[in-house]
């Protein structure tokens, strides 16, 4: 799981960063299946996903949009993302807790309208307002950078991020909702595969646009560029809304189109009710103490060392490229294997597992701010392991779970976890940092605590998605038909 800052990733938180989501549903069973197979007279080759995700008949223009649309909406994110850590670098970590709090304020705020939204409208209405609105933001924070002196570097550091943040859940959330939304179940296991994939090109193209260009055009002008790419996802919603209102498997479901319903709040209230919701915001919880203390440890170095903000940006820049490219290597080889075969239990574990091993190395260097591979001290190399095995291994493995609860759990509740849960637990944990440094504690200290975060994680991640693969929680939302 990632702090604010991460993806998956999606990505968030960043993780963003959901990758494989719906591939899990068949990787939940894959024992279930192997044992059918094995008796006599039973073909499973038509199910099997070992044969790799095949595209259909007349679903290839769909696909094609849709791993366009992720492309365009994660190369937006990450172009802008090194602008926003380049700011928080400038003031230094002991910030991060006003950075978080109004972050938290903010999430607070929207995530009841957005639950608002889709309570009332339908999704071809809902989701290009969300777009439509982050562009408008983007260009309008143009003027702000352009004109030296106007805001401070603290207070612009502040807008700025939480803006980022918000945007970075929001869109993502959004698109994942999206998807599962237009996709049957068999298609999201075939074709979110080849969708990922798109988001990870997109993830990968963002830092490497922005490592090329700020020397060239400077800050300011990565807005426009980042602007472009969601204007460019937008066409894409609304060529994929036409396609899957004639043409799409859901086309015929009742409500597959229509607004969720429900009160405003109930996005929130699910965390408190749900069994499964409160386990998921846990989870995440304690991916926060990992991904805020790691983040922290790095701005300050990225401070200490950088003078200037193009510096500053192509430093945060480069540890975007180096862990998107190595979410794309797990992407392709151990990520798809361990899910569909093991399923999300498994996957959790490996991700827990890398993080204490990284971690515990940071605990026992030396000095772990001092360069090993180029510029990138152990801090960094921590941040870049955990990140790329948060947006690699863990988002999949997470969004699968969410699979199995009912639509709008997928638009609300899961919104509210990825939302005002995350930005909680990102001030709580920044919160405590400056407390701990009161007493004394540093860079080894907070690695102990991050450490300690990842192993519970594991074995928390682990009970949860054995439960829900082996359907016998107790969890109504779970056992409900979607």
């Amino acid at each position: 799981m990632c702090s604010a800052p991460t993806r998956a990733a999606s990505l968030a938180r960043p993780t963003a960063i959901g990758y494989l989501a719906r591939t899990v549903a068949a990787g939940r069973n894959a024992r279930d299946r192997q044992a059918m197979a094995d008796r006599p007279g039973t073909d499973m080759r038509s199910t099997d996903d070992r044969d790799g995700p095949r595209i259909h008949s007349g679903e290839w223009r769909a696909v094609a949009l849709s791993f366009a649309y992720f492309f365009c909406v994660l190369a937006a994110y990450y172009v802008i993302r090194p602008v926003r850590d380049q700011l928080s670098a400038a003031v230094g970590s002991t910030q991060l807790p006003w950075f978080y709090a109004a972050t938290f304020v903010a999430t607070l705020a929207l995530t009841p309208v957005f639950a608002w939204l889709v309570s009332r409208y339908p999704r071809r209405i809902v989701v290009p307002i969300v777009y439509g609105f982050f562009i408008a933001c983007l260009l309008g924070f143009v003027p702000l950078f352009t004109a030296h002196g106007m805001l401070s570097p603290r207070a612009l550091g502040t807008v700025f991020f939480v803006w980022i943040s918000v945007f970075n859940l929001f869109v993502v959330s959004v698109f994942w909702s999206f998807m599962a939304d237009i996709w049957s179940n068999d298609q999201a296991r075939r074709l979110f595969p080849i969708i990922a994939l798109g988001g990870t090109a997109g993830a990968v193209a963002g830092p490497l646009l922005t490592r090329q260009l700020v020397s060239i055009i400077g800050v300011p002008p990565l807005l426009v560029v980042s602007a472009s790419l969601l204007g460019l996802a937008l066409v894409c919603v609304a060529l994929l809304g036409k396609w899957a209102r004639t043409q799409g498997a859901r086309r015929h479901e009742a409500g597959h189109e229509a607004a969720v319903g429900g009160g405003m709040f109930e996005g929130l209230k699910q965390i408190f009710a749900n069994p499964f919701m409160r386990n998921m915001a846990l989870l995440l919880l304690l991916g926060d103490c990992i991904g805020t203390i790691n983040y922290a440890l790095v701005i300050d170095y990225s401070g200490m060392t950088f003078t200037d903000a193009i510096s500053r940006t192509r430093f945060a820049a480069n540890l975007d490229l180096a862990t998107n490219t190595l979410q794309v290597i797990l992407q392709l080889t151990l990520t798809r294997w361990i899910l569909t075969r093991y399923g999300a239990a498994p996957a959790i574990a490996i991700w827990a597992t890398a993080a204490v091993v990284v971690l515990l190395i940071v605990l026992f260097s030396a000095n772990p701010y001092v360069p090993v591979i180029g510029v990138m001290p152990w801090v960094a190399i921590a941040l870049i392991v955990s990140r790329s095995l948060a947006y690699g291994m863990l988002g999949p493995a997470r969004e699968s779970l969410f699979t199995r609860v009912p639509r709008s759990e997928r638009y609300k509740g899961k919104n509210a976890v990825d939302t005002a849960v995350w930005r909680f637990g990102d001030l709580s944990v920044a919160l405590s940092m400056n407390g701990l440094r009161v007493l004394g504690v540093a860079g080894a200290g907070f690695a102990a605590f991050s450490a300690t975060a990842a192993a519970v994680a594991g074995v928390l991640g682990w009970r949860l998605a054995r439960r829900v693969e082996a359907k016998v929680d107790a969890i109504p939302a779970v056992a409900a038909a979607p």
